[in-house]
């Protein structure tokens, strides 16, 4: 007959590393597009940042047995990708 392995279910979910990075892109899209559309930026996207900031803080720390060096290369390279997304949609900004 078949072995029971073939229908063993194997999915763990997703990853933290992805899900933060992940979550990082979609706050930092949605901050960018309704505070820091217009010619000067919001004091509000800065305070967002702050809180995106810490609250990458924790969750790195909360979960370091997954955040090994290859993981850590990825989120850093993501990092530097937002501030290009940035720098991105910040000049395809109409003047308000």
């Amino acid at each position: 007959m078949i072995p029971e392995e073939i229908y063993k279910r194997r999915h763990f979910g997703t990853p933290e590393s992805v899900s933060l990075i992940v979550i990082n892109y979609i706050v930092t899209v949605i901050s960018i597009e309704a505070f820091a559309m217009c010619t000067h930026i919001k004091w509000f996207f800065w305070v967002v940042m702050g809180l995106l900031a810490i609250y990458n803080i924790f969750q790195v720390r909360k979960n370091l047995e997954v955040f090994d060096r290859k993981n850590l290369l990825v989120y850093g390279f993501s990092l530097v990708l937002l501030l290009v997304v940035f720098f991105l949609l910040r000049t395809k900004a109409q003047p308000c």
